[in-house]
């Protein structure tokens, strides 16, 4: 297992992270899965064992019965592994039970060390944007929680790039704790995190996690052109990521199982090895509804892509330049830094 650091702090993260989404199983997670106490202790054990160390989940996820599981789950082995879980969506129906008040995080944030049977979370994440609360309240709230020593790090999920970039210039003016880390969604069908995301996690060293790295299982093989799939959130009622182009993603998936094929792993395999070389991803989320389906997740750590096979995923799932970014193409490209790889590679590749 390779471990890397996360964003500008000391930590080190495996990467391989555990999503729990699938514990539980109600309040409309039951689509995602229903992994019950005995297979979550399975499958944290299956992790421990092939080197991951951070096991990611949320108080949304089935009304916090995810983080009650991996609590009993990881009882008695918490000083080996990392939690990292979120806060920001409704937690009951009063007026106050959701966003990122200083009320509503401090009081969710002791709700789920209750719950997770911990005295302080590892990586405590906001879920999403909250544009009715005051930025400085939040991250005021974040530091306060982090100088008590319920927090040890504080990272965001779901922002777009002017929200991060104000978050973490907001963070440096006041002296707060700061972001370490983005947790966002980021395959090869949706690539429209390096238009501005993985920039910022280059050049402001606030990495990132993948979540939904197989793309709701689109990127996983089962799905193709012309053929039923037996199984899959996506048949089950689970819209998440939306697909906005399908020739495209069977297009994206027929060099999947290509590749995957001439390897003689999974096609999701190779989904997952190509995110590892992507700039800026310190972790890819991986969940399971099985120990098989996680078994097979797992053997990515050790499977490297080579040149050309990365080489014809890019171009396959290449996104369309937006602008600016068309025009500084066009007239600035002799002046790009680091932060303009992600998402220009390609093209300066292709004009060498």
């Amino acid at each position: 297992m390779q471990y890397r650091r996360l964003g500008r702090s000391g930590l080190y993260v495996s990467a391989l992270t555990l999503g729990t989404m699938t514990f539980g199983g109600k309040s409309g997670f039951e689509k995602v899965g229903s992994t019950g106490v005995s297979e979550a202790k399975r499958q944290v054990e299956m992790c421990l064992d092939a080197g991951v160390n951070l096991f990611d989940t949320a108080d949304i996820y089935s009304g916090g019965e995810s983080e009650e599981i991996l609590g009993e789950a990881v009882e008695g082995r918490r000083d080996e592994l990392l939690i990292a879980t979120k806060a920001r969506f409704p937690m009951g129906s009063g007026p106050n039970d959701a966003g990122l008040s200083r009320h509503h995080l401090i009081r969710e944030c002791e709700a789920s060390l209750r719950r997770l049977g911990t005295d302080h979370i590892d990586l405590y994440q906001v879920h999403q944007w909250d544009g009715q609360t005051p930025l400085e309240e939040t991250l005021e709230a974040l530091d306060t929680l982090v100088r008590d020593g319920k927090v040890r790090y504080i990272g965001a999920s779901n922002y777009s790039g002017w929200q991060l970039m104000k978050a973490l210039g907001e963070s440096e003016r006041r002296g707060y704790q700061r972001y370490v880390s983005q947790q966002i969604h980021y395959t090869l069908q949706a690539r429209e995190a390096e238009y501005e995301l993985l920039p910022i996690a280059v050049d402001q060293e606030c990495s990132i996690l993948v979540w939904s790295p197989l793309a709701g299982g689109l990127l996983s093989g089962k799905y193709r052109r012309d053929q039923e799939t037996p199984e899959g959130r996506q048949l089950e009622g689970w819209d998440e990521p939306p697909v906005h182009d399908t020739e495209r993603l069977y297009d994206i998936v027929d060099v999947l199982v290509e590749i995957s094929e001439n390897r003689g792993v999974p096609a999701s395999q190779i989904s997952l090895a190509w995110l590892l070389g992507r700039p800026g991803v310190a972790s890819v989320i991986v969940g399971a509804r099985n120990e098989d389906q996680l078994a097979d997740n797992l053997k990515v750590a050790d499977l490297e892509l080579a040149d050309d096979e990365r080489r014809r995923l890019d171009e396959v799932s290449a996104p369309q330049l937006i602008y600016p970014h068309w025009h500084q193409l066009k007239t600035a490209s002799d002046r790009f830094g680091p932060a303009e790889e992600p998402l220009f590679e390609r093209h300066l590749e292709s004009s060498n």
